[in-house]
């Protein structure tokens, strides 16, 4: 078949890995994101996908909005058999997925209907969930919405960080990918509706997201502190107010005391119910670093509160 690929972001990547090295289809295109400034010198910078993409030669457009009079005609031209869309970052429109034979097909990393929307890989991880796994669905009018082609389950043992597990469902979204994408080939689709009663729609996350709150549970926070690794990383302050990044923790038993406190001078902290003890923190203009290298050069006391 005739593929145009369409992605920007890391999780993306393995996607079009497999489509070809599988060597049955034929990606006639690539869309992708425009190139963005990054970085302090704000240097223009192509998305993962793209620079990838540019690796192996493919033939890549970069429309900033794929539903442009433009870029619909210059996909037209390529007379696609299929799309497949993995994180690109824009709402594709009913007219764009209409110029392909078999229309669109997403790889989306949760279990839908749970978790549409932004984040869903975090999502997992904050709300302690015992699994999650990867969807290969039909582009719908409404987000993440369409009919489920395939599904794969992928148990969590409460220890991913979302950079670890994002890595771990790009593989398992791409060797399900190119199963539905023969399912579509050979005419074996099933397709099952998503149980809307069943649907649950996450926000995007934003840089606040990783203050920590000491007054939830210890478990909660842990949760959370491993969601927001690497983005947007979870922070407190320390008595002095300098900041203080959080990337891993232990639950612990708690005392009693006011959240936040210093339960000890070895970064036991009291939570809302239990305490977390810290293991790898990043003090300010530094790099992460186990707990016992930062008190080497920080003294903490013992009935301090964090902020």
């Amino acid at each position: 078949m005739r593929i145009v690929f369409m992605g920007s972001a890391a999780l993306a990547v393995p996607s079009l890995k497999a489509i070809l090295h599988s060597g049955q289809d034929d990606v006639v295109g690539v869309v992708s994101q425009p190139d963005r400034p990054a970085g302090r010198k704000r240097i223009l910078t192509p998305c993962p996908l793209k620079a990838y993409a540019d690796e192996q030669g493919l033939n890549i457009l970069t429309p900033e909005k794929i539903g442009d009079p433009d870029a619909v005609q210059t996909l037209e031209q390529l007379k696609p058999d299929l799309l497949v869309v993995v994180a690109y970052g824009q709402y594709i429109p009913q007219r764009v997925i209409r110029l392909a034979t078999h229309e669109a097909i997403n790889v989306h990393p949760s279990l839908l209907p749970k978790y549409r929307g932004s984040a869903p890989i975090q999502w997992a991880i904050l709300n302690g969930d015992q699994e999650t796994g990867v969807s290969i669905i039909y582009l719908a009018e409404k987000m993440d919405a369409g009919d489920i082609l395939r599904q794969e389950t992928y148990p969590l043992d409460g220890n991913e960080t979302s950079g670890i597990l994002h890595d771990k469902l790009a593989v398992v979204g791409a060797n399900l990918l190119i199963k539905a994408i023969d399912d579509i080939r050979q005419g074996s689709v099933s397709r099952v509706i998503q149980n809307e009663s069943e649907m649950v729609e996450v926000r995007k996350l934003t840089k606040d997201d990783g203050r920590i709150d000491w007054s939830l549970s210890a478990d909660q926070i842990r949760n959370r502190i491993r969601a927001f690794d690497p983005w947007p990383g979870s922070f407190c302050r320390m008595p002095g107010g300098d900041l203080l990044k959080i990337w891993s923790a232990d639950v612990e038993e708690g005392r009693g005391e006011k959240p936040g406190t210093l339960l000890d001078e070895q970064l036991l902290v009291q939570a809302g119910d239990g305490a977390l003890r810290l293991r790898e923190v990043q003090p300010p203009g530094k790099k992460r670093m186990p707990a016992k290298s930062f008190l080497n050069g920080f003294t903490l006391v013992k009935g301090e509160i964090l902020d």
